[in-house]
């Protein structure tokens, strides 16, 4: 069965308990004191949440190919209370998203596209390598 027929919360919490076993995954210090956007009240309560947030922008980056910190910062943000006025879209931490990857990048499973000359298609960002595709893949 592929990551695209398996159910995304099963496969994430199959991701994020393989990931804890990988020494270059490891949450920060601060991540206990920090909320994970402008659009949340309250600091992070789940002990597992480094994991799976981890997880889950792997997958994102299986599914979309190149991907950079500020598409995942639209697609982990939420929508902010504002009391008696109408509630507002807030993005995402980028500090957050931005160590994920850079813990990505330590264990070798993404690489930084950069924008070349001449090619349009190129985006620059993150995309996954042979290494963190076979990773992935091995997950069942």
């Amino acid at each position: 069965m592929s990551i695209y027929e398996s159910d995304p919360q099963d496969y994430n919490k199959k991701l994020a308990e393989a990931l804890k076993k990988i020494p270059e995954f490891k949450a920060p210090e601060w991540v206990e004191f920090v909320k994970s956007g402008a659009g949340k009240e309250r600091p992070i309560d789940d002990p597992d949440f480094w994991y799976n947030r981890s997880a889950s922008i792997l997958r994102q980056l299986y599914k979309r190919g190149v991907v950079g910190v500020s598409r995942l910062r639209n697609k982990y943000g939420n929508r902010q209370r504002r009391g008696a006025k109408p509630p507002e879209f807030k993005r995402a931490s980028g500090k957050i998203i931005r160590t994920v990857l850079q813990q990505c990048d330590k264990a070798g499973f993404t690489e930084v596209v950069k924008e070349t000359r001449g090619l349009r298609k190129k985006k620059p960002g993150r995309v996954l390598t042979k290494k963190g595709k076979d990773f992935m893949e091995a997950i069942k």
